[in-house]
């Protein structure tokens, strides 16, 4: 290529998609606003997984990193819980006949839809009622923010059936969150953590009334939606990388990331708003 020949924004943003029309199979899906909406709706058996519906998310994230009219994500279940994790029938049960292959292929298939879920650039906000046992813990754990209620129970019951607290991610996660010892706590007894001693604990950002939580956390992803989205997925993926660098990696790796910020049409209209004494209008570039 010399050096007059230009770049085809086509080839550049091949792979940016619109979402809003997306069909899900396995859970509900709606964009309002720059805020979509994962509903898990199987509420007549509190919203369990299914190997299905695991693949699905894990796809549906993975495509969020390209999304052009998706700018915050919201996590909830439908009909007064979250998610019971893996479904005892569909899952539990399959896998007890399975050799360790098609097990690692599994458990490296769950695993996904977590490093898929930190990856994706929007924020994530849980909004957990009821039951959020297994998998569902798993996912509140990985999403951004937790908004939950004093009847929310969650629970990283994974000890309780003779497995290990190391799922998906939970012990390097879990941690961060809590702190080591109540992490610890957790995953060795996996008994429930309820709502008013989760927002102690800090795994809840705060807690809403029951037919409040998902209005809360639609809310709140709009006020992220009406920020500078290309900045805050900036901070996402500083606040997962940082976790395996030193702190003067994490200084110099800020700085760069922060200087690229500062090239956006967004760190400019705060400026010439400032100055005018107005409110930003972020557009996200």
């Amino acid at each position: 290529m010399n050096s007059s020949s230009t770049i085809d924004p086509a080839l550049v943003a091949g792979n940016r998609k619109e979402l809003a029309g997306y069909v899900a199979q396995h859970f509900q899906w709606q964009v309002d606003k720059g805020v979509g909406t994962i509903t898990l709706n199987r509420p007549e058996r509190k919203n369990p997984l299914t190997f299905e519906s695991y693949a699905e998310l894990r796809d549906l994230f993975q495509e969020l990193k390209w999304a052009t009219d998706v700018k915050a994500i919201v996590l909830v279940g439908a009909g007064g819980n979250f998610c019971s994790g893996g479904d005892v029938h569909e899952i539990i049960g399959p896998l007890v006949q399975l050799k360790a292959p098609e097990l690692l292929m599994f458990t490296r298939m769950t695993g996904e839809l977590v490093k898929t879920m930190r990856a994706c650039p929007q924020p994530i906000i849980a909004a957990i009622d009821g039951v959020c046992a297994g998998a569902g813990a798993i996912m509140a754990m990985s999403s951004d923010m937790r908004l939950g209620t004093a009847r929310s129970k969650t629970a990283f019951l994974f000890n309780r059936v003779g497995l290990a607290g190391c799922d998906m991610g939970a012990c390097a996660i879990l941690p961060r969150i809590i702190g080591q010892g109540r992490a610890s706590e957790l995953l060795y007894t996996g008994r429930s953590l309820g709502g008013e001693e989760g927002e102690r604990w800090g795994f809840f950002n705060r807690l809403c009334e029951p037919d409040a939580v998902l209005a809360e956390a639609q809310k709140l992803a709009a006020d992220l939606v009406s920020g500078p989205t290309f900045a805050n997925g900036i901070t996402k993926t500083m606040l997962h990388q940082e976790w395996a660098m030193t702190l003067e990696q994490a200084i110099e790796a800020e700085a760069q990331a922060q200087a690229i910020c500062m090239l956006t049409e967004d760190f400019s209209r705060a400026y010439h708003a400032f100055v005018a004494k107005q409110k930003p209008q972020f557009e996200g570039n």
